[in-house]
This record gives structure tokens, C-alpha cells and sequence, in this order.
């Protein structure tokens, strides 16, 4: 038997009132070509493990369980590296952390298709619908429309620029180990790396749910985001970047160093600093960028 066209990736742990909405998107998508969708659960106490084995017992042929016994993410492993990446298969790879989920059944194909009318660009991402307490909350939307975003616009982005559930790479993109990954392992490395070449396919077709403010989530690890440890270790994965590029998008990593400064500046509420000399014009571009976001959002809200 052929191998997949796509492998899906998707970590759960403790996600037992949310996994089945995740897996019954997998399920529903109707690719004209095979996929295969590997689930890592990190030890799960709440019967997380048990759905998963339902779902992979009533679809053998698509989904296949990562079991632990014992927490790895608890240990400091990168589980998607030590235990998913092996058993990849699939040219293309598509993410989906259990807690959101896929609403389009034609979301595989569409994102199949612009890769390949698109063979110089690796990543492709797409608009998602964000929901807070279970109600509608905007969208993760860099772009009112599809279009090729340049890497230095996603390297800005700092990684809340679009949803997990809307990304697909290419498996070389996806695998590559930069010098970025031996300093950071998380999405918005993968953002950046994967547009390197030939920047980020973007899809304005909405296919995704994005669940903000559930634990592990971005929104919930906002505090921890915002810490000076954390900024340091962005700062020395943009520095790694600088250095892998040689230099050719210095311009927009010295500017994301300073946006992440003066997110410094805002978790210890020290307006005056912002507002000071040498800092109102990284303050200025923060109020453009986030009424930019927002109009994008009104737009998109009132979008029939």
C-alpha cells in the first residue's frame, strides 16, 4: 500500500470533554487521497487515552494512538520530535492540538492544492475562528484575502500570527533541525522556518476552531509569555535566526526583539517607559498592528 499524502500530528493530554470534536474532524475529511492521523497522548488521566482508542478501533486504516505511560512534556521532551517525527510519513503535515478542531471537510484538499500551485513556499496556513467560555471571539486572520505572506511579516507576527489547526508544511520543512529548534521548540519556530523560502501560503477560508483560555493554550500561557525568561529565550532564538540567514531578515528580527521588549514594558503596566524617547515608535507600530488586527476583525465579523 501506498504511503499518505498527509500525516496529521495532533497532542492531547486531559482533554476528554474536548478530543472527540478534534477526531471527528479528522474523520470527516473527504481528501481524494490517503492520510493518516497520529495522536500522541502524554498520559492522560481523565480518559483522554480511551477515546482516542475508540476512535483509532472504528477507523484502523486513519488513525493510529501514541501512548505514554508517564508524562513526557513533565520531563522536558519534545514529544512531537521524540515520538511522532519517526513515524511520519506523509509528504505534506498538517497540526491539531486536541482542543480545537477542523470544520471544513475540504481542508486537506485545499491546503494539498495551494502548496502545489505554490512549489517555491513550504508552509501553508489559513483563517480560523477563535472561541472564548464557547462563544465567538474573532479570528486568527493576518490577511483579509489569499495571498503569499512574506517571512519577515511572519517573523513580526511573534507567533500569534495564525492558529496551530491552520498549518500545513512540507515534511522537509517540517523535519528540518535549525539552529532556531536547538534553542526553541514551538509553533512559531515552525512559522518562521517554514517560510523561509518562499514565505507563508495564506487561505482566507475559514477551517478551524481555536479554543482561547483552555490550560496549555497560548492565551493561557499569556503571564508565562510575557516573562523575562521567556523573551530572552525568543530573543536568542531570533538571534540563532539572524545567524542562519545570514543577515537577510535583520531588519525584521531586531524589530520583534523590540516589540517582545516592550511586551515587557506592558506586563509590568511601565506606560510612562513606553511612551518614553527611544521607545515611541516600537509603541506606535504595536497601536498599528493591533488596530489593524482589529479592523481585520470587525471586517470579518460582519462578512456574510
Amino acid at each position: 500500500m501506498d504511503n499518505p499524502l498527509v500525516t496529521v500530528l495532533c497532542l492531547t493530554y486531559n482533554q476528554a470533554g474536548l478530543i472527540r470534536d478534534a477526531l471527528e474532524g479528522f474523520v470527516a475529511q473527504r481528501a481524494p487521497f490517503r492520510f493518516e492521523v497520529l495522536v500522541h497522548d502524554d498520559a492522560s488521566t481523565d480518559g483522554t487515552a480511551e477515546i482516542v482508542r475508540e476512535y483509532q478501533a472504528r477507523y484502523p486504516e486513519l488513525i493510529r494512538g501514541v501512548f505514554q505511560t508517564e508524562n513526557q512534556t513533565s520531563k522536558g521532551i519534545a514529544v512531537s520530535r521524540a515520538f511522532l517525527y519517526p513515524l511520519i510519513r506523509g509528504r505534506f503535515v498538517a497540526l491539531c492540538e486536541g482542543d480545537d478542531w477542523w470544520t471544513d471537510p475540504d481542508k486537506l484538499c485545499k491546503q494539498v492544492e495551494a502548496l502545489r500551485a505554490h512549489p517555491e513556499a513550504d508552509i501553508c496556513a489559513h483563517r480560523t475562528l477563535c472561541l472564548r467560555d464557547g462563544q465567538p471571539h474573532g479570528y486568527q486572520a493576518p490577511r483579509l484575502r489569499d495571498c503569499v505572506i512574506p517571512a519577515e511579516e511572519v517573523i513580526l507576527g511573534g507567533g500569534n500570527f495564525v492558529a496551530t489547526s491552520s498549518l500545513m508544511c512540507r515534511r522537509e520543512a517540517y523535519m528540518r533541525q535549525t539552529p532556531m529548534r536547538d534553542v526553541l521548540v514551538n509553533d512559531y519556530v515552525l512559522q518562521i522556518q517554514g517560510s523561509l523560502r518562499g514565505g507563508m501560503v495564506y487561505l482566507d477560508d475559514c477551517m478551524s476552531v481555536y479554543r482561547t483560555g483552555i490550560p496549555g493554550s497560548w492565551t493561557s500561557l499569556n503571564g508565562k509569555w510575557l516573562s523575562d525568561e521567556v523573551r530572552a529565550e525568543l530573543k536568542r532564538m531570533l538571534d540563532a535566526l539572524d545567524g542562519y540567514t545570514g543577515g537577510r531578515c535583520h531588519r525584521a528580527v531586531a524589530l520583534r526583539k523590540r516589540l517582545f521588549d516592550s511586551n515587557g514594558l506592558l506586563a509590568r503596566r511601565q506606560y510612562a517607559a513606553m511612551l518614553a524617547p527611544g521607545e515611541i515608535g516600537i509603541t506606535l507600530h504595536r497601536l498599528r498592528r493591533d488596530t489593524a488586527r482589529a479592523f481585520r476583525d470587525l471586517i470579518l465579523r460582519h462578512r456574510k
